[in-house]
């Protein structure tokens, strides 16, 4: 039988779950309340430029691989490297200088293409994302969908200066066994429970992996034997409960736990109490009588 500690258990990870989701949204309204016009501009964005009473000058431009694009009247524009109010007190100045009376000039960006944070892993839509402006790890993962219910406990933020693509699955592999200064790993826990240090300001070019959570097994004597997602501090009970509970053929006091140490199975005898861990197979045999 499910105790009522385990009950209680699932109802606060269901409350946690929706307390971390209506977090996510907020952060993401927030996030487009922003001022985009902080936004710093680089090679292949393409700008939508209104000029006032000026048919012929509004239009779309594309930023060209050496940070400019050409606009009628004044020529190249810098664009590379300033921000969307930059460009449009440029465009406004040099019109104002014998080719318009008060110039209203209006700039924001079409498309946004020269800068991407890429969120990978358990969401439930890997994606890249257009870095606008200031960006956290709660907004990406929520405009990537929030995270799958395979989704492990951490997250994993790679670091990667003029990054224009996503990493491999080699490279995420060996990031995630060996992180260096390029890496932070974030406990999306303590995130979870408002701990907002753990949310990281994210850079352009970052990843963001969310790995896959580990597994346990449940064989023998339970009611709904099979593979179950581990969360860490997890007890022998409370994996027989995942399972259903025992049979009437099982014995509590008749549990084994599958382990892998050093690359060897080992069976080890196992109280309700005891503590397992990722990979583990839980195993409860037939009672003697």
């Amino acid at each position: 039988m499910i105790s009522g500690s385990d009950f209680h258990r699932r109802d606060n990870r269901r409350v946690s779950a929706v307390v971390f989701l209506c977090g996510l949204i907020l952060a993401t309204n927030v996030s487009a309340r922003q001022n985009s016009r902080a936004y710093v501009v680089g090679p292949a964005d393409v700008l939508a430029i209104a000029v006032f009473d000026q048919p012929l000058l509004t239009g779309r431009y594309t930023v060209q691989p050496d940070g400019t694009f050409t606009f009628p009247l004044v020529g190249a524009i810098k664009a590379g490297g300033n921000t969307v109010q930059e460009i449009e007190v440029d465009i406004r100045t040099r019109l104002a200088a014998g080719y318009l009376k008060s110039p209203q000039v209006s700039v924001s960006i079409e498309q946004y293409r020269s800068q991407q944070v890429f969120v990978m892993g358990e969401v439930r839509q890997p994606t890249g994302l257009p870095y606008t402006g200031p960006m956290t790890l709660m907004e990406a993962l929520a405009r990537a969908g929030s995270l799958t219910e395979r989704a492990g406990t951490e997250a994993l933020v790679l670091r990667r200066p003029d990054a224009v693509s996503p990493p491999d699955a080699g490279s995420l592999a060996r990031a995630q066994s060996s992180p260096d200064s390029n890496s932070i790993r974030v406990d999306l826990r303590s995130l979870q429970a408002g701990k907002l240090s753990e949310d990281v300001v994210l850079r352009p070019g970052d990843t963001v992996f969310v790995p896959k959570a580990q597994s346990i097994f449940v064989s023998g004597q339970v009611n709904r034997p099979g593979e179950f997602t581990y969360q860490t501090g997890m007890t022998v009970r409370q994996v027989i409960a995942l399972a259903g509970g025992v049979t009437d053929r099982g014995s509590t006091r008749r549990v084994q736990i599958v382990r892998q140490v050093d690359g060897v199975e080992t069976t080890l005898r196992a109280d309700l109490k005891d503590s397992i861990k990722g990979g583990d197979t839980v195993v409860v045999r037939e009672r003697f009588f």
